[in-house]
């Protein structure tokens, strides 16, 4: 216990560049069981440690622990935890759920025999923690930290403190709002970099090596994340590499599910079943129409989940049309549900109509809206498309 208490220390004390993660305000840290899902590098462990050191320091009342750490081979969590809170614990913190084999039979019974006890984890997006056998739909509340939007990226940048607008504010008052953000900055001489590597912060560090970190994190997810969590052999891993490229490099598109399956060399339903365990390790998204029962039918439409991902899976296929529909359905699909409709190329919380697109790029009718590229301020209901990464 006293080692880890020592690495505690360390890890709180270390300075380092930090984002402020809004989704900490969103959090509500009173809950006894807090899980927070993100893809590889996108900085659970930062985020963890920001709080910590926030709210406790380098008292004794928190711990942290990373599970990926060789003592939890043969070390149960529930004796660990325990342990801790007879010392006199009142927060545990839990890195890399994942790596803990029996991780909710132990959740559970620490919830169960420990009530004063708070845990804190993180793990994978693909971790099945509200679902499915082993649950804790009922003791856990789940976030997700998101890549960075663009204007975190922007406020690392620059220096300054934009705030996030809701979709309603974009919608009605984007013509107040963009002029009081372009009197500051000119967001278009960022916006091409973020599309190409501001989403994850690996740039903080080291941004030369950016490509190379993202694809040691993608091929990662494949590996561990998408195979490992979902019992596929390794075998197929070859399989899933070649279905994330098909996705990249034919993106946008309708799937003709068997088409695909004769490329890939796979069934149409472990096509289908491939690409949600994509989707639930934030490697593609997947759009339906407003009909469709997203679980039992192809998708209407794919694209890869962000635009980073695009400049490292299919750089041979990065356009203009690519990086502003994937870009838009990233930021606006964070907290809104998008589907597919005929007319326009997405329909968002069921009734708002967007067509993305170039400085010309005009809504339907009065009734819908653009998302213009190339635009720093708006008219009408076309709206600046760098506008919709202010929504977290």
């Amino acid at each position: 216990m006293e080692y880890f208490f020592e690495a505690h220390k360390v890890l709180v004390e270390a300075s380092s560049d930090l984002i402020n993660r809004e989704l900490s305000i969103e959090i509500n840290w009173s809950d006894r069981l807090i899980g927070i899902k993100g893809f590889r590098g996108v900085g659970k462990t930062t985020f963890l440690l920001d709080y910590i050191r926030k709210n406790f320091g380098t008292s004794r009342d928190c711990l942290y622990v990373n599970l990926n750490d060789f003592y939890f081979a043969k070390r149960r969590i529930f004796s660990f935890a325990d342990e801790f809170y007879k010392r006199g614990g009142k927060v545990l913190v839990l890195d890399q759920l994942q790596k803990y084999e029996d991780w909710s039979k132990d959740l559970k019974e620490c919830y169960t025999q420990l009530p004063d006890l708070k845990i804190v984890f993180t793990c994978s997006p693909a971790l099945q923690v509200l679902e499915g056998e082993g649950s804790l739909a009922n003791m856990a509340n789940v976030y997700h930290l998101e890549g960075l939007s663009f204007r975190e990226f922007l406020n690392f940048k620059t220096g300054l403190h934009f705030e996030k607008y809701t979709l309603s504010d974009l919608l009605q008052s984007h013509l107040e709002i963009a002029p009081t953000i372009s009197a500051k900055v000119r967001p278009l001489a960022y916006f091409s970099e973020y599309l190409k590597q501001g989403f994850y912060p690996y740039f903080m560090k080291n941004p030369e090596f950016y490509r190379e970190s993202l694809l040691r994190h993608t091929n990662l997810a494949l590996e561990v994340e998408v195979t490992y969590l979902n019992q596929l052999d390794l075998k197929y891993l070859s399989k899933l590499r070649k279905l994330l490229q098909v996705v990249g490099s034919q993106m946008p598109f309708s799937p003709n599910v068997s088409k695909i399956s004769q490329e890939v060399e796979l069934s149409r339903a472990t096509i289908l079943n491939y690409l949600h365990y994509l989707k639930n390790a934030r490697l593609v998204s997947l759009f339906f129409d407003e009909m469709t029962n997203s679980q039992l039918q192809k998708p209407d439409q794919v694209l890869l989940q962000n635009t980073n991902l695009l400049h490292v899976v299919a750089p041979e296929n990065v356009n203009d049309r690519n990086l502003r529909l994937t870009f838009f359905a990233n930021q606006v699909g964070y907290s809104h549900s998008i589907s597919t409709a005929e007319e326009v190329d997405f329909m968002v919380d069921g009734n708002l109509k967007f067509r993305i697109g170039g400085k010309h790029t005009q809504p339907i009718d009065n009734s819908s809206y653009a998302a213009v590229d190339m635009m720093e301020l708006g008219a009408g209901n076309a709206i600046p498309l760098w506008l919709f990464g202010f929504l977290y």
